[in-house]
């Protein structure tokens, strides 16, 4: 049984990603900002309250799993905002700026303060999205999401690099278009389809190919 901590597991992809592991036996902590019927129903360990663009509430995180062994770390929480070049104004880059907060630093610190935690050998999933990809970007716009989840591999990626010696992998997913409230509910897979696929490439990539960018489906992306 393996100890896996979500964060932005109180719906979505995170929760879909919830009742997975905990469906197959394992010890599921879902973090979020505010609890929901849904992950508690999984019977899941929920800890509430944690916004993770505050570093004092992912500090305190830390403090609440104790001595806890972390196998697999899901960094899953972010947004999404909807930008049009010639109408950037203050709110919106305002907007992108909290983009990357969330979609890029909020993955930094939740693994920086969990960094204890971490089991010899864990595994890290960071949920990005090929619109992160500058050599797949074919279409322009949605500058602060493209832009954030750029910086949130590169982020990954020095994870990588720095866990290494620790026996640690880091993996850059992308869950594709998934059917959440970020897309209005629309997309080509549902939550429990993504997790599932996701699921799958963090059971089987190797430690070799830690700093790796996939799709769900198992197709390596492009930077």
């Amino acid at each position: 049984m393996a100890t896996v901590l979500i964060t932005g597991a109180n719906r979505g992809i995170g929760l879909a990603f919830a009742k997975h592991y905990t469906s197959r036996g394992d010890r599921v902590i879902g973090v979020c900002r505010k609890s929901s019927k849904d992950l508690e129903a999984t019977g899941a360990q929920v800890e509430a309250g944690i916004d993770v663009t505050d570093g004092k509430a992912v500090g305190s995180l830390a403090q609440r799993l104790g001595n806890s062994r972390i196998d697999i770390l899901v960094l899953n929480a972010g947004i999404l905002e909807r930008e049009s070049l010639g109408s950037i104004d203050e709110a919106g880059i305002e907007s992108m700026r909290r983009q990357f907060e969330v979609n890029a630093l909020g993955p930094l610190r939740v693994a920086q303060a969990l960094l204890d935690q971490l089991a010899v050998g864990a595994k890290i999933g960071i949920i990005t999205s090929r619109m992160g990809s500058i050599a797949d970007n074919g279409s322009g716009g949605r500058y602060g999401y493209r832009a954030s989840k750029a910086a949130v591999n590169a982020i990954g990626k020095s994870l990588a690099v720095d866990l290494k010696p620790r026996g640690i992998a880091v993996f850059l997913l992308h869950p594709g278009y998934v059917a959440t409230d970020m897309v209005g509910g629309t997309g080509d897979v549902t939550p429990e389809q993504s997790a599932a696929q996701l699921v799958e490439r963090l059971d089987t990539l190797a430690f070799e190919q830690s700093g790796t960018f996939w799709h769900a489906n198992g197709t390596e992306l492009p930077w």
